[in-house]
């Protein structure tokens, strides 16, 4: 379903994050303050030089040191899907895409990014270009083929355009998903004048910084829609992202904020020469969908969208029957 977006109908969704969903939360807190299992592998030597691989215990050693916790599972000749998560979660949050993937045949691999879920808890290089470039590590840590088909949710969306941008291209990358994504740009700035209120983030960094065991749970209800008049709300899926949440590094959570925030990637989509497809809610409260991804999927050369009424931001969890299925069907195409 594809939808042209005039500048009004653009910034109402943006005044709705602001007073409604993640918006209502940030302001509060700115008021307040002001179908398997894995495969085992055959088991490896320890090694600890950079690019290091220890299978025994699922990590990469990076060469900065850095350890990077993954999941690896299913056939070793398998066509590859790399899973990129979002802010601040960890692989754990495509384990119902992971499991329906495995259980038709494919390779599925997740990493926490650094300083998130059981990944060393990094202070300094907390960015979009380190992101990738730990990413790029791990493909040749576990001497991935080419044409491994890359997928990220939200901030994960943004490593995957980049990186494919920068490290995917001429094969390497064979297709790329942004769902709930935040490129082309998330907050406000000249370039991108429609964006998410700079307030908005600033509770946001006073909610991770000083009172994240409450905050965190709170941001699941614009996360997954629960603050909608007749939603259901599911305990155990706010459960489950306050749990990765809180798993991650306070001080790697608190920079990710600058990186959704204020990456730009105007430069990047354009890069991009595999096909891209768009998964995004109508209803998505964190990254709306006006000013992210109907616009991404128009900058790409190869671009394919998949809108959603009524969907949030946390779909992949909320309506995973419907994500998987189109999923399935764009990585057969």
């Amino acid at each position: 379903m594809t939808h042209e977006i005039d500048s009004e109908s653009a910034m109402a969704p943006r005044r709705q994050v602001l007073f409604g969903g993640l918006g209502g939360v940030a302001a509060a807190v700115a008021v307040g303050l002001t179908a398997g299992l894995p495969e085992t592998a055959e088991a490896k030597t320890h090694l600890s030089s950079p690019g290091a691989l220890n299978m025994e215990d699922g990590f990469v050693t990076l060469k900065d040191g850095v350890k990077i916790y993954y999941k690896d599972w299913g056939p070793r000749d398998a066509q590859v899907l790399f899973f990129h998560h979002g802010w601040p979660l960890s692989a754990d949050d495509w384990d119902n895409q992971m499991m329906f993937f495995l259980a038709h045949g494919y390779r599925v691999i997740a990493h926490d990014r650094r300083g998130h879920g059981r990944s060393t808890q990094t202070s300094t290089g907390n960015d979009m270009d380190t992101y990738c470039a730990d990413v790029a590590e791990v493909v040749a840590a576990l001497q991935l083929p080419k044409g491994a088909i890359h997928i990220g949710h939200s901030t994960g969306g943004g490593e995957v355009c980049r990186y494919t941008a920068r490290y995917g291209r001429d094969g390497v990358v064979k297709k790329a998903v942004f769902i709930s994504a935040i490129p082309p740009c998330l907050g406000y700035s000249e370039k991108n004048p429609t964006g998410v209120p700079v307030a908005v983030f600033e509770g946001i960094r006073q909610g991770t910084a000083y009172n994240r065991q409450t905050f965190y749970q709170e941001i699941t209800l614009p996360f997954y829609g629960f603050n909608r008049p007749g939603a259901k709300v599911v305990k155990e899926i706010s459960d489950n992202w306050w749990r990765q949440g809180m798993m991650g590094g306070i001080k790697a959570a608190y920079d990710c904020i600058e990186v959704f925030q204020n990456t730009q990637f105007f430069d990047d989509l354009p890069l991009i020469d595999c096909p891209v497809l768009v998964m995004h809610g109508e209803d998505d409260q964190i990254a709306p969908f006006p000013i992210t991804g109907a616009r991404a999927w128009k900058m790409v050369k190869d671009g394919h969208l998949k809108s959603y009424p009524g969907f949030c931001h946390g779909m992949p969890a909320t309506n995973a029957d419907v994500i998987n299925k189109d999923l399935l069907e764009f990585i057969r195409a």
